[in-house]
C-alpha cells in the first residue's frame, strides 16, 4: 500500500522493526528535551503529515518497552488519525510512573498501525435477535 507522507522532522520515516511487525515506530520531533513529571501528559510533535486513502485509519498505540521500563503510555489509545486529517501527527503521552522522565528528540514514542475500517448504515429495529450470552457483560463468564 502506498501512502503519501510529508516529513518535516530531522528523523527517518516511520518504519517496521521486523518483517512481521504490525506497527511502525514514530519518533518525537523536539527542539529541546522535555521533562515529564509523574502523571503529567503532553502532546508530542512528530513532524509527520500523512494522506491516507478513504476507508483506512492510522491507529496510535503505546510501545510496550516504554510502558514497562518507564511507565510511559499513550492516552486515548488507540488514537485514530482519520483519512481526511492533514495536520501534524501529535502523540498524547502520559507518565504513569512515580519518576520523572526525560523525553528527547528522536525517541521512539509510539507505534502506528494502518488499518482498514468499514462504515455503518444503521438499521433501526425494535428488538434484537437473542443469543446465548444475552445481556451478560463485564465479567459475566467469571475469572477461571
Amino acid at each position: 500500500m502506498q501512502v503519501r507522507i510529508v516529513n518535516k522532522s530531522q528523523h527517518e520515516l516511520p518504519a517496521y522493526s521486523t518483517e512481521a511487525s504490525a506497527g511502525m515506530d514514530i519518533r518525537a520531533n523536539l527542539d529541546n528535551d522535555v521533562l515529564l513529571k509523574p502523571l503529567e501528559r503532553m502532546i508530542v510533535p512528530t513532524g509527520l503529515y500523512i494522506e491516507l486513502p478513504v476507508g483506512y485509519e492510522a491507529q496510535i498505540r503505546p510501545r510496550s518497552g516504554m510502558a514497562i521500563r518507564y511507565g510511559i503510555s499513550i492516552l486515548n489509545s488507540p488514537g485514530t488519525i482519520d483519512a481526511d486529517y492533514r495536520g501534524e501527527i501529535g502523540i498524547i503521552i502520559v507518565n504513569l510512573s512515580n519518576e520523572e522522565f526525560t523525553l528527547q528528540d528522536g525517541d521512539r514514542i509510539c507505534q502506528m498501525v494502518i488499518a482498514k475500517h468499514e462504515r455503518v448504515n444503521w438499521n433501526e429495529v425494535t428488538i434484537l435477535e437473542e443469543t446465548k450470552r444475552g445481556k451478560g457483560g463485564f465479567g459475566h463468564t467469571g475469572s477461571k
